[in-house]
């Protein structure tokens, strides 16, 4: 197997994870504020971080910790502007709209490295882009608030990636994750005062959505990200990670009742088709 397959199938297997956060953080946003429960699955993630990944955290140098911290910025506005959008729009449409990065990743990256996406890349772009609007548009519902913001998320995330693309090889990935993860924590907790009413109320269930969102969906997820989506292409990632809404679909299906139609499920399978478009055609 190649390296960059492998990493391909290693951020598949995250997408997977990432699926299932929707309509987990969903029903955690019945006990907690957005931007509270953001710094609280944040914050655990930080401090469970350099308990599973033993380095040394305390020689890090200058350049590491900048780009630490502007990573970390750029991961809190895109969680920032998802967290608190799902409070006002499905787990769904929340899950579809932030799969327009992966329309966004290829603007970004030619306005960031000018640099191009390969032909296979744009087709699968093409199909995702399409697949995501059946999968948004079917159900007829209004575009919200919640949606707007969602759709600012997908804008900073595809700014993200193209960045995380750059740094990951040059720095020390442990390093670069724990710093995301901390100021992410810092930056939420910092800013929730003048956006919410904060507030948290310590239930079963979001004890359970921390666990999950904070060990699985951070902690494992943000490291392997970091590590592996340097070795393959943002546009290829961001086509990998719009398997999300989809799985997020199926999740939401049968947690909230929430069905696209099936309109929606072609959506779904364009979205597949650009997935394995991008693969095959560009080997």
């Amino acid at each position: 197997m190649s390296r960059s397959h492998k990493a391909e199938l290693i951020l598949l297997s995250i997408t997977l994870i990432w699926g299932g956060t929707f309509a987990v953080v969903k029903f955690a946003l019945t006990d907690a504020s957005p931007l509270t429960f953001l710094a609280l699955r944040f914050g655990i993630a930080a401090i469970i971080f350099p308990l599973i990944y033993r380095r040394d955290y305390l020689s890090m140098d200058k350049g590491t910790f900048k780009v630490g911290l502007f990573l970390g910025f750029l991961l809190m506005i895109g969680f920032a502007f998802q967290t608190v959008g799902l409070k006002y729009t499905t787990a769904s449409k929340s899950a579809f709209i932030t799969g327009l990065l992966v329309a966004f990743t290829p603007i970004a990256q030619a306005v960031i490295e000018k640099r191009m996406p390969s032909r296979a890349n744009m087709i699968g772009v093409a199909l995702v882009a399409v697949g995501l609007y059946l999968l948004t548009s079917p159900g007829g519902q209004g575009f919200n608030i919640g949606d707007l913001l969602t759709f600012f998320c997908a804008i900073s995330y595809a700014i993200y990636i193209v960045y995380l693309d750059i740094f990951s090889k040059k720095y020390d990935v442990s390093k670069l994750t724990l710093l995301q993860l901390a100021f992410t924590a810092m930056l939420a907790i910092t800013v929730a005062p003048y956006f919410e009413t904060m507030q948290v109320h310590l239930t079963t269930g979001l004890l359970w959505a921390l666990l999950y969102t904070s060990i699985l969906a951070t902690v494992f997820a943000t490291y392997l990200q970091t590590k592996y989506q340097r070795d393959t292409t943002p546009v290829r990632a961001a086509i990998i990670y719009s398997m999300e809404p989809v799985l997020a679909n199926v999740i939401a299906y049968f947690a909230f009742g929430e069905f696209v139609g099936w309109v929606g499920a072609v959506g779904g399978a364009l979205i597949l088709a650009g997935l394995l478009a991008s693969e095959l055609l560009d080997r």
